[in-house]
């Protein structure tokens, strides 16, 4: 008979490649990963794996069993909730992930009302950036991520997910309020601003490169004076008048002394909940993401 978890590793394998990286997600050693499957191999009786240098990697037969493994945990987790009364009453903890801008006014007000309206739903939160919550639903370390995307930038669909919907979110430039440039009025050029001092987060993170590449865009290498990892950091370096910056709207509070113009032809970003599609089968995963839904259309 098939191991579940041992099946659960095997699909870990074909999605993180290496057995490293999978004893790292699972908090395993690397050795043990390795034994658990060997053993999987040879409760199959087929050969799952083939050696290449030090690295092992999937057979056609390992490739077919990993498939046939993401829809058979999938089934599992289905059954263990349905005999945990889940169908009947929304209960259980369910693993939401969300970048920094969606907490404020759309994650933490609906595990608020969730609070009320289901108690015995435990919600466990994790800050995370879309190129990181998206592959954790995946591999099934997050059941619910709440994602955002550039048309310029789209994430490829994925059969196995499941794309909902939430609202969506414009760029605009911030500034503190009483600079030469948050006097301004009407919509920005950004090519008017090129010899403003420029704030941004550290390189790599999604909503700097993006604020980078419409500068230069509209012709100009920004003046960059200070990087930062949070929002909150960058925002108070706005308000003190020392920099500009680009941001979503979300991701602008009004507890700051900033001002937030719009651009000309600004970018939008599309923001959804990304899940697995039969995790929707669950009772306390539906009540969840409804909750995200409502909130997300009144912010």
């Amino acid at each position: 008979m098939l191991n579940p978890w041992r099946l659960r590793l095997l699909h870990q394998l074909h999605l993180l490649g290496t057995v490293r990286a999978v004893a790292e997600a699972t908090h395993m050693s690397p050795s043990s990963v390795s034994q658990q499957l060997a053993t999987l191999e040879t409760e199959t009786k087929a050969q799952l794996f083939e050696r290449t240098g030090r690295r092992i990697r999937l057979t056609p037969a390992g490739v077919t069993l990993a498939g046939h493994a993401s829809d058979i945990l999938d089934r599992i987790a289905t059954a263990e909730a349905d005999l945990a009364g889940l169908y009947s009453e929304a209960t259980g903890v369910v693993r939401v992930a969300a970048f920094t801008s969606a907490f404020h006014d759309i994650v933490v007000p609906a595990v608020t009302d969730l609070a009320t309206a289901h108690p015995r739903i435990s919600v466990r939160l994790t800050e995370a950036e879309p190129v990181v919550s998206r592959p954790a639903v995946q591999r099934g370390e997050v059941d619910v991520a709440v994602c955002a995307d550039f048309p310029d930038a789209p994430v490829p669909p994925d059969a196995e997910l499941a794309r909902l919907p939430l609202t969506g979110d414009r760029v605009v430039l911030v500034t503190a309020r009483d600079t030469p440039a948050g006097q301004r009025s009407g919509r920005v050029d950004l090519a008017s601003l090129a010899d403003e001092p420029w704030a941004f987060e550290h390189p790599g993170a999604h909503l700097a490169d993006l604020a980078e590449r419409l500068c230069r865009r509209a012709g100009f290498t920004p003046t960059t004076v200070a990087r930062f990892e949070s929002h909150g950091t960058l925002l108070n370096h706005v308000e003190a008048g020392l920099s500009i910056t680009l941001l979503p709207l979300l991701a602008v509070h009004d507890r700051y002394a900033v001002r937030t113009l719009d651009l000309v032809d600004p970018p939008r970003r599309d923001i959804h909940l990304v899940t697995r599609r039969p995790t929707l089968d669950r009772a306390a995963v539906r009540a969840v993401v409804e909750a995200i839904r409502h909130r997300a259309r009144s912010a």
